[in-house]
């Protein structure tokens, strides 16, 4: 398996890394700061493709591979890693399900309003208060009434759900069917009966608002189904399985912003008569961070380019998302004892790269739900079709 770019998808790079040099770095301090959703720069994005990463072309999308997305996302994050969340949360959660499961009209209904940039994004709904990782057990029911779904119940964590123009919520249309009974529907956030709560107060990437959202009694059209009733739950696992490819990608853009903000601050920095750069202990930290950087990328190259080849990539998705997202912790947490007691203020970024990286390990799965997803394929407990020796 060879990983070298293609030079489409250098050049793709590189005008993604030009946009968040000029677009989001310089503003992504007070994006924070001020918990603001960076929507100039998202809308400008629009023309690189970003708000319809691997949408079709047809459907207003750029039509990219998954590769070429996660580098997207990647960059994006190495400038603010506010907005690559929303971003990758948009692409990955939001419009994945409508491009996977969604009908033909579905999609030339939605697809091009959400990738062109003039209308809000989408999100995805799926945990709830007395639920996280167990989304077997969700009770956010849509029961039919005539022609109509009506939704009622309450979901967490929503990431864009306060900027978004439709949310993809997970309910139980078979109260008798258990985890067979749950489906994926398309909500409007206009719909009269949907509330969404003021932003949470995280630690972290203030700039993407996550939501708590409550359905009281919200009628939308039967044909606002995802694909067929009571897949719901796979259907969201397959989605996950995508999304996770996405924090692996934003994982290795924040740990890189640190590690190179971490290089800088070591060649500036002098103690006791020269730069502290010189100093092994401050050498092994930065020797590290490069290894673990670029192990990580490559993890996430290969899930995403699995997926590409249509070869199956749950695990690879879990190792990716998993090894990616605990370096991240692991590399910002050591640019800041680089950069001493200055590491520990809001005047250097590697302050907020550190807190943006804390929710990695978390959102889409935490690092013990991925550790359970890989020992599961390994010691053959779920159904995995046996990958080709040259891609192992």
């Amino acid at each position: 398996m060879d990983f070298r770019l293609s030079e489409e998808q250098r050049l793709f790079r590189q005008a993604v890394r030009e946009f968040a040099e000029q677009e989001l770095k310089p503003r992504a301090r007070h994006v924070d700061e001020r918990g603001e959703f960076n929507w100039e720069a998202v809308r400008k994005g629009a023309s690189l493709g970003l708000l319809g990463l691997t949408v079709p072309e047809a459907y207003g999308g750029a039509g990219l591979d998954h590769v070429s997305a996660a580098i997207a996302i990647e960059e994006i994050a190495r400038g603010c890693g506010s907005t690559a969340l929303s971003l990758a949360a948009h692409n990955g959660l939001g419009l994945a399900p409508i491009l996977l499961f969604g009908s033909e009209a579905q999609k030339r209904r939605w697809l091009p309003a959400l990738t062109s940039g003039r209308n809000g994004l989408a999100a995805l709904a799926l945990t709830e208060p007395h639920c996280g990782s167990d989304l077997g057990a969700v009770r956010t029911t849509a029961v039919r009434d005539g022609d109509e779904w009506v939704i009622t119940g309450q979901k967490m964590w929503c990431t864009n759900a306060g900027i978004a123009e439709v949310i993809v919520t997970l309910c139980r249309t078979d109260p008798e069917a258990g985890k067979r009974g749950l489906s994926l529907i398309l909500i409007p956030t206009d719909a009269p009966g949907l509330s969404i709560a003021p932003p949470e107060k995280k630690m972290g990437l203030h700039g993407s608002p996550t939501h708590a959202v409550t359905f009281d009694h919200v009628r939308v059209p039967l044909d606002h189904l995802l694909g067929e009733p009571g897949r719901g739950l796979p259907y969201a696992l397959q989605v996950l399985d995508g999304g996770r490819i996405g924090i692996g990608a934003l994982s290795v853009g924040l740990a890189q912003a640190a590690f190179e903000e971490a290089v800088r601050y070591a060649k500036e920095r002098t103690a006791f008569g020269q730069p502290i750069a010189a100093y092994q202990a401050v050498q092994w930290m930065l020797a590290d961070a490069a290894v673990e950087i670029e192990a990580a990328r490559l993890l996430v190259y290969r899930a995403a380019w699995l997926r590409d080849q249509g070869l199956p990539y749950t695990q690879a998705a879990a190792m990716a998302k998993l090894f990616a997202s605990e370096m991240a912790e692991r590399v910002t947490r050591n640019a800041i004892q680089i950069h001493g007691g200055y590491g520990y203020s809001r005047e250097f970024p590697v302050e907020r790269l550190y807190r943006d990286a804390r929710l990695m390990t978390i959102g889409e799965g935490t690092s013990e739900i991925q550790r359970l997803v890989i020992a599961r394929h390994i010691l053959g407990l779920v159904r995995a079709e046996p990958l080709p020796a040259d891609v192992v």
